[in-house]
């Protein structure tokens, strides 16, 4: 048997393996409900920026520094630290055998927030949102490939899974949608930098914390 590292496959490997198809939307509304920012809000966005922003002024900004500087201060922000939300860190996924090909892929998710009030079927439970980081050299597209491979594992048990791939300043949602073949849908690049699209960030976090409830 052959065993692969979900970190090296590539996203033409990705939709070979799992029969992934690509969409594009132009829209969070299609999928979500966005709330305005209360003022609260848009404070504490404006220091997660600036503290990003001091870090990205001195050079590269390390995949761990990326998830503590940036991403944790955003899900708590959003909500995702608060119940029925479990935050899982750093985790082994279990081995996923590729039907009709002598293949076993082995992988490491970066962050995982699953909800403690849903469950897929007793055992399981409801993956609230995906999320895979990069330094912030390196381009968001590079953590698609293993993004996908960690969500096909659960899409047997809920019919669609949130996404996100990160390099601190940049991020990309993905809607992952069960079917035959499933389909990933690519949502618009927003960025933490930019007033509009910071503000639209932590608006599409906030709604995809409440599908916990």
């Amino acid at each position: 048997m052959t065993i692969l590292n979900a970190r090296n496959l590539s996203l033409k490997e990705v939709h070979r393996l799992f029969g992934f198809q690509k969409q594009y939307s132009d829209s969070f509304s299609h999928y979500l409900s966005l709330e305005p920012l209360t003022e609260a809000e848009q404070q504490e966005l404006k220091q997660i920026q600036n503290d990003f922003d001091r870090y990205l002024t001195t050079g590269k900004v390390s995949e761990g520094q990326v998830k503590f500087i940036a991403v944790a201060p955003l899900l708590r922000l959003a909500g995702f630290y608060r119940y029925p939300i479990e935050i899982v860190l750093e985790e082994n996924i279990a081995d996923i055998e590729v039907e009709d090909e002598d293949i076993k892929i082995k992988g490491r998710f970066d962050v995982l927030a699953v909800s403690n009030a849903k469950h897929t079927n007793p055992q399981t439970y409801f993956w609230v949102l995906l999320i895979e980081s990069k330094n912030s050299q390196i381009d968001i597209s590079t953590g698609l490939p293993q993004l996908l491979t960690y969500s096909y594992k659960n899409l047997g048990n809920q019919k669609a899974i949130w996404g996100l791939t990160t390099n601190g300043r940049s991020y990309q949602f993905v809607y992952i949608e069960q079917g035959n073949p499933p389909i990933y849908y690519l949502l618009p690049e927003l960025n933490l930098m930019e007033k509009e699209r910071s503000s639209q960030l932590l608006q599409v976090l906030k709604a995809v914390c409440q599908l916990s409830v």
